[in-house]
């Protein structure tokens, strides 16, 4: 399909970009999105599932339920360092509509599985690794679409991309306990659990949490194969690509977005099953999509007001900011015999998935802002030439950081719930984990202080 390969791109040229090169991009950006969408809808699928796993028939104990949840953000995290670089390889339009069709595998895999009960837990976790394969896709989506567009543009671009997107956490967490409670697919979804609650028997179409969400996978993955592009300048080799690891800023970023992402996906994944350990008499399902729901709105937010004030320095107050909503949890759990306040943690986490959102839409702005500068600082002074090739290959590697960088940052879904399994199972508190979340937090302020905001500092964005 050569028609589908843009042969000149130049979305700098104010002129090509208002005759054509706008409608292009929001065109793939528009079909970007619910893909990618859909993708956090696999990742995530384990943040509900398992919390409804005893309703079912399924015995484990607390930490297996935290493994479960934990496990696809290990395996999407790994798998998204090798789809960081494989747009450049195999062209966005292609990558984008194989990479969405293989959510089939866990969807269809998670419907099956479910409706038998005597299905084993090593089968669920090789099921929960597979939905890694959601978790992939954010780093190969956004490489793709920050080659479309404009420096200007790239804070609202991406931020629209990975926001919009990130609404799939709240998704799969607000439809799949409306569809599981009914027979959606009649006798082809298969027969129902029962289970019994305040004496009363219920039944329960677990399967359905998988099902769900197959034929919407493969509408978008047709609407991405034929209406996607692909950037010819923006092809790639892995070599080429692979300088990123000489770059100190990648590796800086790469802990940034652990601390603004890897919270968003960690705190999605696990809190569910914390609200449930710390409040028992709360139904997380009714309340674990509110979190999701507002870091993804708050995604693009944080883009567009960095485009206007710099990344930089919303990057810093957010993390000060997610710093005193850490201590607001901790104030609201029960300690002592006090039973805690449920409404005071949620309202706290709330404002935590707030501010895990716009930072996550600030560092993703500052990434191309410091490859850009740097590589022009290094073409300073030899013509015009070497500056557009510097253009070119901020462009290659900045799309290749915001890969890794997300790869690196997914890390996050892992260790948050699987630090709150250990605390729980180690002290009966949460306390210790929230307390190391806190000082990683501190951490990040400086980084970002010292490299990015200060008066001075060497990579100013």
């Amino acid at each position: 399909m050569t028609s589908s390969v843009l042969t000149r791109w130049e979305p700098e040229n104010a002129v090509f970009w208002r005759a054509e090169g706008e409608r292009i991009a929001y065109r793939n950006l528009w079909i970007s999105i619910p893909a990618l969408m859909l993708a956090f809808v696999i990742w995530m699928l384990w943040s509900v599932v398992a919390v409804n796993l005893d309703r079912a028939g399924f015995q484990f104990s607390k930490n297996q339920l935290f493994w479960l949840t934990a496990l696809p953000a290990l395996s999407g995290a790994t798998l998204r360092i090798f789809y960081s670089f494989l747009v450049p390889v195999f062209g966005g339009r292609r990558f984008t509509a194989i990479s969405t069709a293989l959510l089939l595998i866990p969807a269809l895999g998670i419907g099956f599985a479910l409706r038998d009960p005597s299905t084993s837990y090593p089968t669920l976790l090789v099921l929960a690794l597979l939905c890694g394969l959601g978790g992939a896709n954010f780093s190969s989506s956004m490489a793709n679409i920050s080659f479309f567009f404009p420096k200007a543009k790239k804070g609202l671009a991406t931020g629209l991309n990975a926001g919009i997107g990130n609404l799939g956490v709240s998704v799969v967490q607000f439809v799949t306990p409306l569809v599981v409670s009914l027979a959606v697919f009649g006798a082809l979804g298969g027969e129902p659990q029962t289970h019994t609650a305040n004496g009363v028997s219920q039944s329960l179409w677990l399967q359905n949490a998988g099902f769900i969400w197959v034929p919407f996978i493969v509408v978008a993955s047709l609407a991405a194969w034929f209406g996607m592009n692909d950037i010819a300048s923006a092809r790639a080799s892995f070599a080429e690509q692979a300088v990123i690891f000489q770059r100190k800023h990648n590796w800086l970023m790469c802990w940034l977005y652990i601390g603004t992402f890897g919270s968003f996906i960690g705190f999605s994944a696990g809190l569910a099953l914390l609200t449930k350990s710390q409040f028992p008499g709360i139904n997380p399902t009714a309340y674990a999509f509110l979190g999701p729901l507002v870091g993804a709105l708050t995604r693009p937010v944080g883009g567009w007001i960095s485009d206007k004030l710099g990344g930089a320095r919303v990057t810093l107050w957010t993390f000060v900011g997610m710093i005193a909503a850490v201590c607001a949890v901790l104030a609201a759990l029960p300690h002592d015999g006090n039973v805690g306040n449920f409404q005071a943690f949620l309202a706290a986490f709330i404002v935590l998935f707030a501010l895990a959102g716009v930072g996550n839409g600030s560092t993703f702005r500052m990434i191309p802002v410091i490859f850009l500068t740097e590589r022009q600082r290094a073409a300073a002074g030899r013509g015009d030439a070497a500056q557009k090739q510097a253009l070119q290959d901020a462009g290659k590697e900045s799309a290749a950081v915001l890969g890794f960088s997300g790869a690196i940052g997914a890390y996050g879904g892992f260790f948050i719930p699987k630090s709150f399994g250990t605390s729980l199972e180690m002290t009966g508190t949460p306390d210790a984990a929230l307390y190391c979340f806190i000082a990683f937090y501190v951490s990040c302020v400086l980084v970002t202080w010292w490299y990015y905001a200060r008066r001075n500092a060497p990579m100013p964005c």
